[in-house]
């Protein structure tokens, strides 16, 4: 039995919009001054990451998924690791977008569909994001597509620090200037551009593809957004915060101030320091890990003790994911 958790090396991905927060904020060795993704905790073959500590080291999240599955209780080897961690620095504006749903997805891209989850971890001020849109029927979308009339059809959110939104699939939708963001969602790379704020990608020289027919068969019409019900609970120093429980994955904020001993409620548990640092104790080891830092608590960890000041978010599957 293993009885540790899985210390994770993030990918990190270049993006047209991307800029340097993900060096500035949290250490991470940027590949360049336009790194838009770091994919912290991932089994997705676009962004491997692989694990650093331990009987693992060197292994990646996606061999361990299929060669290991007791790590995770996963029943079915060959299906891919179902969830994805991200953080993303919108230096820029994201372009306009929107996901299909598992059917869609894996009929015409052999993947898995995309719901994801947006957790702001900062912006700047008078930041907002791109969620839904105000079309109230499907004739009325495609037209607006087809004038380009976003301003009529885009609908903008201003936000701040702490902010949550649930993006389910078929949802149109994109990070504003400014905003860095921690993304749960599906582990899908699938992505259905709309509008690109007619921006040139310089290492192309030409404008980035759109993929109109493809939006208009998935996108929700007309859009309802979800707003998941927040619960708070207390387990010693530590309070929790239920953000979504969803089909795909479940979100929950953790704030630790001084200790907690936390049993596990979950096969596996994902999580993220987005601020501070603590020391993580498992079956007597204690790992000290700062802010930025990702990891995966197996199955064969039953509990933890957590010391420090730091918030983490964490994300467990849901039941369409198990």
């Amino acid at each position: 039995m293993m009885t540790e958790p899985l210390i994770l090396k993030p990918a990190l991905h270049e993006k047209i919009w991307g800029g340097t927060a993900l060096r500035d904020v949290y250490d991470f060795d940027i590949p360049s001054e336009k790194t838009g993704e770091a994919w912290v905790i991932s089994g997705h073959p676009n962004g491997p990451v692989t694990v650093t500590n331990g009987k693992y080291a060197g292994k990646t999240v996606a061999e361990l998924w299929h060669d290991e599955p007791t790590l995770f209780a996963n029943k079915d080897v060959d299906r891919p690791f179902p969830l994805l961690v991200k953080i993303l620095d919108a230096h820029r504006d994201l372009s306009v977008q929107v996901h299909p749903d598992d059917k869609y997805a894996g009929e015409h891209a052999g993947e898995l569909g995309k719901t994801e989850s947006w957790y702001i971890l900062s912006a700047e001020p008078g930041a907002t994001i791109y969620y839904g849109h105000t079309a109230k029927d499907k004739q009325t979308f495609d037209q607006e597509v087809d004038n380009a009339d976003w301003d009529k059809l885009l609908q903008k959110v201003p936000v701040k620090a702490g902010d949550f939104f649930y993006v389910p699939s078929g949802t149109l939708h994109a990070l504003g200037e400014g905003v860095l963001t921690l993304e749960t969602q599906q582990s899908s790379d699938v992505t259905y551009r709309v509008y690109d704020f007619d921006r040139v990608d310089a290492k192309t020289g030409e404008k980035r593809d759109l993929h109109l027919a493809d939006a208009k068969n998935v996108t929700t019409v007309p859009f309802v957004p979800t707003k998941p019900e927040q619960k708070v609970s207390h387990i010693e120093d530590l309070t929790l915060t239920e953000l979504v429980t969803a089909p795909y994955f479940n979100v929950v904020k953790w704030d630790i101030a001084g200790r907690a001993t936390v049993d596990a409620t979950a096969p596996y548990t994902l999580a993220t320091v987005v601020d501070g640092d603590i020391e993580l104790t498992v079956f007597g080891v204690t790992y000290t890990l700062a802010k930025g830092a990702s990891f995966i608590l197996p199955n064969d960890v039953e509990s933890w003790t957590i010391n420090g000041h730091a918030t983490l978010i964490t994300s467990t599957p849901g039941p369409k994911s198990l």
